[in-house]
């Protein structure tokens, strides 16, 4: 039994389940130290214990490659303001009881601070007091909590900002769902952070106020006790009690100085490339011009007569040579970088006098891409470009909400576009193009911001919107004025997301249908066998699955697909009939794409005498129809204003038209309405409650 309960309670002892006790136990210790007396080797340890906790806690601040890398840090700033307190009232004990015993009455640590560091000397130890302080509370406290608190402000402001930069890369494929619920709780708790380092700052403050009057009421009561209860001379009282006192206030208020730099460190960092450490060294002594002019300057100081020569001198010899090392390094880095350059430049043919041969024959890229020479770092694997990842995340999001892989896309510099221009090509003709300026962000006007942005104004290449290329240091600003912010790459890949949605029906070629028939074919290969070639050319699959991605169906659902046309295709091979059936089995995903949920189906119609008229001139014209100039005007008028009002109303712009009527209208109102949907009754599932909310044809008012 006794085995047992030992093994049991060494289960309890583990570091796993000690980790969880060592907070409140902390706690518990630091609350019993105001009450309870300690030993003053006890109090030796905890003062030691506080100094290195606070260099802990500095060099953590100092390593943190940004704030929420430490995101405890507030909790760690009252936890050990508090400890300081604790031990300012369990030292005073001491030497309230203790002091007239002499230095070492209160412990060896307070003992040290008051002889060696103040030499002895009263006076001298209250005037360092009396700095310390006003440097930790009136420069180093004041400021990092009025940087937290604008930090905390600007990041509420900018938090709708950067909640739709996330949405915006989501629909972009650039990340995945369970990254941006990453980002949104990073964000999230950035702003957390901030608010809670606000509050925290005035634990500090009130810190240092206490240490100063903790020190007055000391002195006074030192005084007062060595006196009146141990009959010391008044001369001696004052000294042993205030020498004792700047001790014990020394002990306390260097590691509370040091939790400040902390702090400071921590809001006042700006970047999260790398330790603060790095970034300053990285970027004070990256530019060898600097460091030479101010060699320069020093040395030249170095020879005033009456100056210290001797150190001017060697410091200027000693940034001299910084300087001198950093540019050969610099010139020693480019000369490796130019080297592959030249000998693939060397590797390359030389012209010739050969004869022309098929070789010289290339093909059109279906899915092209040309940049400007400033923008090729985006582009190129040598400089980990970030534009390469965005765009193979884009594939593998348009594969997966779309239904086929889009062909690759290449990419090529263009010495003839403007150095910040690239294009987009579609089989060789410009579907796109637009302007990106690396380095620099764009902020987009969504609709609802609150002012205007210093910077280069211009539109969204994707959608049209009004923008601001803006320097990166602008990022909050541009966030909590409304703006959705992105960068340079990401516009880029937007855009080129955005043109191959649009141009879907055309990626879609001969060897992508077959590449698509074949995947299909692996889990269900009997159904291909049985279609194709047996019952439809692949020509004709290819047609009506370009239909569908023309009018915005993914075709995603191929089992279905292919099952209707299996079953149509005896009877016809007219594609555009089987592209009818082919909605009316994906009618169900099609409404549901269209109005999420169970919802109403909230849609427009045509009026009843317009909808004979059409019918009429389908039964006489065939599938092509011949509508009446006028009437075409009007509809096509009427169409557009009911749509822009669907929009206004937060409803999207879906026609029901009989099924009859479904390709006329969609082909014919399709260029002057691009956003509109137009289906037909049998493609509603029977579930769904239809509501309509505006009629096209009527007196409009």
């Amino acid at each position: 039994m006794a085995i047992q309960n030992a093994l049991n309670l060494r289960q309890l002892l583990t570091p796993a389940n000690l980790r969880p006790l060592a907070a409140p136990l902390l706690i518990i210790m630091v609350l019993a130290m105001m009450v309870l007396p300690l030993p003053v080797f006890l109090l030796d340890v905890f003062f030691t214990f506080n100094i290195a906790i606070s260099v802990m806690v500095m060099l953590v601040a100092m390593y943190s490659r940004k704030p929420l890398d430490f995101s405890v840090f507030p909790t760690v700033l009252l936890v050990t303001t508090l400890l300081r307190l604790s031990l300012n009232v369990a030292s005073t004990r001491i030497v309230l009881l203790e002091g007239h015993g002499g230095p070492d009455a209160a412990g060896k640590v307070i003992e040290a601070f008051s002889s060696f560091l103040v030499g002895g000397n009263t006076a001298v130890g209250i005037v360092v007091f009396v700095i310390l302080t006003i440097i930790n509370f009136v420069v180093i406290t004041k400021g990092a909590g009025r940087i937290a608190e604008v930090s905390a402000r600007f990041t509420l402001d900018a938090m709708p900002g950067k909640q739709m930069a996330i949405d915006a890369d989501l629909n972009a494929g650039l990340i995945d769902e369970k990254t941006a619920k990453a980002r949104r709780k990073e964000i999230a708790q950035e702003a957390d952070f901030y608010g809670a380092m606000d509050g925290a700052s005035k634990f500090v403050r009130g810190d240092a106020i206490a240490a100063i009057i903790i020190l007055v009421i000391n002195i006074v009561g030192g005084l007062f006790v060595g006196v009146m209860q141990h009959d010391m001379a008044v001369g001696d009282a004052a000294h042993t009690y205030t020498l004792l006192t700047i001790g014990d206030g020394l002990v306390a208020q260097i590691p509370a100085l040091i939790i400040s730099v902390a702090a400071g460190l921590v809001v006042s960092r700006v970047g999260d490339d790398g330790d603060i450490g790095g970034l300053v060294i990285g970027q004070l002594f990256s530019n060898p011009q600097v460091t030479m002019l101010t060699a320069g300057i020093i040395g030249v100081l170095g020879l005033i007569p009456g100056m210290p020569n001797l150190v001017f001198l060697l410091l200027a010899a000693a940034l001299g040579s910084m300087a001198w090392m950093r540019r050969k390094r610099i010139v020693e880095e480019a000369a490796a970088a130019a080297a592959p350059a030249a000998a693939a430049q060397a590797a390359m043919p030389q012209p010739d006098a050969q004869e022309a041969s098929w070789n010289d024959v290339s093909q059109v890229d279906v899915l092209g891409l040309e940049v400007g020479y400033r923008l090729i770092p985006m582009v190129d694997k040598g400089q980990d470009g970030e534009l390469l990842k965005r765009i193979r995340g884009l594939r593998k999001k348009f594969a997966q909400e779309v239904g086929f892989l889009s062909s690759p896309v290449h990419i090529r510099d263009n010495l003839e576009l403007k150095p910040n221009t690239y294009r987009i090509a579609l089989k060789g003709v410009e579907v796109g193009a637009g302007e990106a300026y690396p380095g620099q962000l764009l902020a987009i006007n969504p609709g609802h911001v609150s002012g205007p942005l210093q910077g280069r104004e211009t539109t969204d290449p994707a959608f049209g919107l009004p923008a601001f290329w803006i320097d990166a240091g602008m990022r909050e600003q541009a966030h909590a004025l409304g703006y959705t912010v992105v960068d340079a790459s990401t516009v880029v890949a937007t855009h080129l997301n955005h043109v191959i949605l649009n141009h879907a029906a055309e990626l879609l070629g001969r060897q992508e249908t077959q590449a698509l028939l074949d995947h299909v074919g692996k889990d269900s290969p009997k159904l291909i066998e049985d279609l194709v070639p047996k019952l439809l050319p692949i020509g004709i699959v290819q047609r009506v699955l370009q239909n569908l991605l023309e009018e915005g169906v993914n075709i995603r659902d191929m089992r279905s697909i292919i099952e209707v046309l299996a079953e149509h295709a005896p009877r016809t091979q007219d594609p555009v009939q089987l592209t009818l059936k082919a909605r009316e089995a994906l009618g169900r995903a099609i409404i549901q794409a269209l109005f999420p949920g169970n919802a109403e189906v909230n849609v427009m119609a045509l009026e009843p005498g317009l909808e004979r008229i059409l019918m009429q001139a389908m039964s006489t014209g065939g599938e092509g129809g011949a509508i009446e100039p006028g009437l075409a005007d009007t509809l096509l008028r009427q169409t557009a204003q009911i749509a822009q009002r669907q929009e206004d109303i937060g409803l999207p712009p879906v026609l029901l038209v009989p099924s009859q009527l479904r390709m006329l209208l969609s082909r014919f109102l399709r260029r002057a309405v691009p956003s509109l949907k137009v289906i037909s009754n049998s493609e509603v599932p029977e579930s769904r409650t239809i509501r309509v909310t505006a009629m096209v044809g009527g007196q409009q008012g």
